[in-house]
C-alpha cells in the first residue's frame, strides 16, 4: 500500500499531463479550477487506498484514475443542472418536467428584457419612478373584466397574501370538499394557518349547503373562500353551493368573497368539451371580489400568482408588505405579457398548451406513422403505432382523458426498462411511460422539431445494442 502511495504523482506533474490540457481545452476551464479538480481527486484516490476501497492492479493505473475521475468530474460541473428534457409522457403540464412550455412570443420577449436594461420600475412617459404592477395589469383587466389585478410569485404566495390582508386574527369560512392539498404536501389549511387566519369548516366531505355558510357567519367572519377542486373530483352523492348564492350571502353580511382557482383558465375549453375549467371572467363578473389562479398551468405562462378583482382590495394588497417579499422578476413578468398579448390579439393557438390540448387525435396518428417512416429499418427495436390516452397534468382537469397516439418500442433481447434508461439518461434526456405493458411515445407532447431529435436518438440507442 505505501508503495502505491508514494506512485502517486505529484499535481505540478500532472498539471503538464497531454490529457489534463485537452481537458482543459475541451472544457475551456481555467488553470486555477482544473487544479482545484486534481488536488480533490489526488486526494480521494488516496482516501481510497487507504480504506481498502480501490486497490490498483499496477502503479500505472493510479495516474489513469486520478485523470478519468478529473475528466468525469469537469464533464459533470460543466454541465447546467437544470437541463432540457424531451417530454414523451403525453402528459402536458407535467409538474416534474417544469409544467407549461413557453410561447415563442413570450421566450423573445424574455430574451429580450434579460439582456438590456429595462422600464420595470421607470415611467419612461413621466421621467420618474413607476411600479412593477403597472406592465402587465392593464393586460390582465382587459382579458378578464377586472377593475384591478396584481401578480405574484406563485398561486399559494396569492392564497397567503390574500388570507394575510383580509382575514389576520379573523376567520375564514371553507368548505370541507374543498380543504384540497396540493403538491409537495402543501395544504389549503396550512397556508390559512400560517397566514393567522382562521380556519371555519362547514357542511360534510361530500354536501354542502348554503344553510351551513349562513349558520357559520358571525362578527369574526372576514371572508367566504370557495376552493376550485382542480386536482381531484368527488362524485356521487355530492351537492355545493353555487358561485352565485355565495356572492349574495357575502353582499348581504358585508363579507368577502374570494375564489381561489388553482389553475385559472382565459382560454374556454369547457366550449370545445376539454374539462369543466371555468374561466376567470365569468366568476368575476358572477361577483367574485378576488380571485387567484396559476400563470403556469392552463394558462400557459411562467410561473406566477395572478390576483384579479375588485380595485379597493387589489390597491391595499399592492400596499401590502408582503407584496415585496412576494414580487416577481422582470423575466416572469415579460413572459406573461408575451403570453397575454397572443391572447389579446387571438393567437391562443401559438400557446403550447393551448396547442397540445386542442391538437386532433388524426394529426397524431399521422405524425406517428411518418416518425416511423422516417426511422426506416432498425437491427434490434420494433416500432408501432398505437393509441393511447393523454392527460393535462400540472394538478388540472384531474377527470379529462384526451385521446391521443404514439409509437411502442419493443426489442426481446433487450428489457423495457433498459432502454428506458438508455433515453433518460440520453442528451437531451427522453422521458417515456409505459402503456400496455410496452415502452410508448406519446406524440401529442411531442413537437416536430422534437420527432425528429428523436429519429436520431432512437437509430443511436439501437446501434449501440
Amino acid at each position: 500500500m505505501q508503495e502505491f502511495l508514494r506512485n502517486i504523482p505529484p499535481i505540478h506533474e500532472l498539471q503538464n499531463h497531454k490529457k489534463v490540457r485537452q481537458i482543459q481545452s475541451d472544457f475551456n476551464v481555467n488553470k486555477d479550477q482544473l487544479t482545484s479538480f486534481l488536488q480533490q481527486e489526488t486526494q480521494n484516490v488516496r482516501k481510497d487506498i487507504l480504506s481498502g476501497l480501490w486497490e490498483p492492479a499496477k502503479e500505472s493505473e493510479i495516474e489513469k484514475e486520478i485523470l478519468s475521475r478529473v475528466y468525469k468530474n469537469v464533464k459533470d460541473w460543466i454541465t447546467p443542472n437544470l437541463k432540457r428534457v424531451i417530454n414523451a409522457t403525453g402528459t402536458i403540464l407535467h409538474t416534474n418536467l417544469g409544467r407549461a412550455r413557453l410561447s415563442h412570443e413570450a421566450m423573445k420577449r424574455v430574451v429580450e428584457v434579460a439582456s438590456h436594461y429595462s422600464n420595470l420600475e421607470y415611467n419612461i412617459e413621466q421621467g420618474k419612478r413607476g411600479s412593477r404592477h403597472d406592465i402587465v395589469e392593464d393586460l390582465i383587466k382587459e382579458l378578464t373584466g377586472a377593475e384591478a389585478a396584481m401578480v405574484v410569485n406563485n398561486n399559494a404566495a396569492a392564497v397567503y397574501i390574500i388570507l394575510r390582508a383580509f382575514a389576520n386574527d379573523q376567520n375564514v369560512i371553507v368548505s370541507r370538499g374543498e380543504l384540497v392539498e396540493i403538491g409537495g404536501s402543501f395544504r389549503v389549511s396550512s397556508i390559512m394557518e400560517e397566514s393567522g387566519a382562521g380556519l371555519v369548516e362547514v357542511g360534510t366531505t361530500n354536501k354542502t349547503h348554503l344553510y351551513d355558510y349562513k349558520n357559520a357567519i358571525d362578527d369574526e367572519t372576514a371572508m367566504l373562500m370557495k376552493v376550485h377542486t382542480s386536482n381531484f373530483k368527488i362524485l356521487g352523492f355530492t351537492e355545493s353551493v353555487d358561485r352565485r348564492s355565495l356572492v349574495k350571502l357575502t353582499q348581504e353580511t358585508d363579507k368577502l368573497y374570494y375564489e381561489d382557482l388553482g389553475s385559472g383558465a382565459f382560454y374556454p375549453f369547457q366550449d370545445e368539451g376539454i374539462g369543466e375549467e371555468p374561466v376567470v371572467r365569468k366568476i368575476l363578473n358572477e361577483g367574485a371580489d378576488l380571485v387567484s389562479f396559476s400563470g403556469d398551468k392552463l394558462l400557459g405562462g411562467p410561473q406566477a400568482g395572478i390576483i384579479a378583482g375588485k380595485k379597493a382590495y387589489i390597491e391595499q394588497l399592492k400596499q401590502h408588505q408582503l407584496a415585496r417579499v412576494l414580487r416577481v422578476d422582470k423575466m416572469t413578468l415579460a413572459a406573461l405579457e408575451g403570453t397575454f398579448k397572443q391572447y389579446v390579439k387571438r393567437e391562443e393557438n401559438q400557446i403550447p398548451v393551448i396547442r397540445d390540448l386542442r391538437k386532433s387525435l388524426v394529426e397524431i396518428q399521422e405524425q406517428a406513422q411518418k416518425f416511423i417512416e422516417h426511422v426506416g429499418e432498425l437491427k434490434h427495436f420494433k416500432l408501432r403505432v398505437t393509441d393511447a390516452e393523454a392527460q393535462v397534468g400540472g394538478g388540472t382537469m384531474p377527470e379529462v382523458k384526451i385521446p391521443s397516439a404514439g409509437v411502442a418500442i419493443t426489442e426481446e433481447s433487450v428489457s423495457a426498462e433498459k432502454i428506458e434508461q438508455k433515453l433518460r439518461q440520453h442528451e437531451p434526456s427522453v422521458v417515456t411511460r409505459y402503456h400496455n405493458e410496452q415502452l410508448f411515445f406519446d406524440f401529442r407532447t411531442l413537437t416536430e422539431e422534437e420527432q425528429s431529435e428523436l429519429v436520431y436518438i432512437i437509430k443511436s440507442i439501437d446501434q449501440q445494442l
